[in-house]
């Protein structure tokens, strides 16, 4: 009687218990904080779509803004290339073909501008991570005040293009210039940096080479510190001195780190345009009265925003990314030499 009345009290332990199950099985098979069962509950299709769609919401903000601020334009920008477009006329376009890349390859300026780019980069590039390789060796080392120095060489990078090109103009001044009066002082005519070819394109290299070596230096420090203090020790107990040691230990370990900072040096070198701009004053898009200095940036400047030809400054622009595309590519065939060479 006893029994029958506990069956009735608890039908579903009963049930169980018919069944061969052991009580709280069923309770337990749910854990704790997972989402609902069933193919039907809204907790659990939330749960699938926020695990499969939150990455995709995270990193759309960049592609966003660089769909609207990068690509947008430089699909725009080659579809202005192929058509005669003038700046005060945008809505009336002229199918033009490769008629603006034929005209560029025929054009003394373009052919000009490339090579003073080139010069300019050269004598920009080189310089700059000599010295700049130099600076990380000597700060390496445990100098008194290294932290101010490191300081001290990244404010050149800090400074704003215009304030930089401002002083140099003026130590380049052909009257009362400090440079000329250094050189005066040796018993040098003065240079009129502007107007001279050379000159001008050095002066130019000045303005770049004081602006990134600290910048530079940085880099390759970050890359030295990184280099196993066992390899140095090794070479000392070889007898290597400190510049053998920079020769054979340093230098090799940091021939990717060369590499990466030639090819992001270039990249600038091509795309340079604040400093010849802000150094000519009157004539900085011309890039001096004979173009001695005019850059592919001063030149695609020039040609759309003086001239009005928006076309040809499109083709211009398509033309600086096409070498910077050959520059990537030449980037990728050495690195892969380079690690199958380690």
């Amino acid at each position: 009687m006893t029994s029958s009345k506990q069956a009735l009290a608890d039908p579903a332990s009963s049930a169980e218990a018919a069944s061969g199950s052991q009580p709280g099985a069923a309770r337990g098979a749910r854990g704790r904080g997972a989402p609902a069962q069933g193919p039907d509950s809204w907790r659990s299709r939330f749960y699938r779509w926020d695990m499969k769609a939150s990455p995709y919401v995270f990193i759309a903000p960049f592609f966003i803004i660089f769909g609207a601020f990068s690509l947008i334009p430089l699909l725009y920008t080659a579809w202005y290339s192929l058509h005669n477009v003038q700046l005060s006329a945008l809505d009336h376009q002229t199918w033009a073909g490769l008629d603006n890349y034929r005209n560029l390859l025929s054009s003394d300026f373009f052919w000009n501008a490339l090579k003073n780019t080139f010069t300019i980069g050269v004598l920009a590039t080189v310089p700059q991570l000599m010295a700049a390789l130099w600076l990380a060796h000597l700060l390496n080392y445990h100098l008194r005040g290294s932290t101010v120095w490191r300081v001290v060489m990244l404010t050149p990078y800090a400074t704003s293009v215009a304030a930089a090109t401002l002083v140099f103009t003026l130590l380049y001044s052909w009257d009362g210039g400090m440079v000329n009066w250094f050189l005066d002082f040796f018993g040098i005519d003065a240079i009129n940096w502007r107007e001279s070819d050379v000159g001008s394109q050095f002066a130019v290299s000045s303005i770049v080479i004081w602006r990134w070596t600290g910048y530079n230096a940085l880099i390759y420090l970050a890359a030295m510190q990184a280099i196993p203090s066992d390899l140095y020790e090794s070479a000392a107990i070889d007898g290597a001195n400190r510049w053998q040691q920079f020769l054979h230990v340093t230098v090799p370990q940091l021939r990717p780190t060369i590499l990466f900072t030639v090819v992001v040096s270039t990249i600038g070198a091509t795309q340079l345009f604040g400093e010849p701009l802000l150094f000519g004053g009157v004539s900085g898009s011309k890039g001096g009265s004979e173009h001695q200095y005019q850059t592919l940036g001063l030149y695609m400047y020039d040609q759309g925003w003086i001239i009005g030809n928006l076309g040809k400054a499109s083709a211009i622009a398509w033309s600086m990314f096409l070498i910077l595309l050959i520059v990537a590519v030449i980037n990728l065939l050495l690195t892969r030499r380079l690690r199958k060479s380690q």
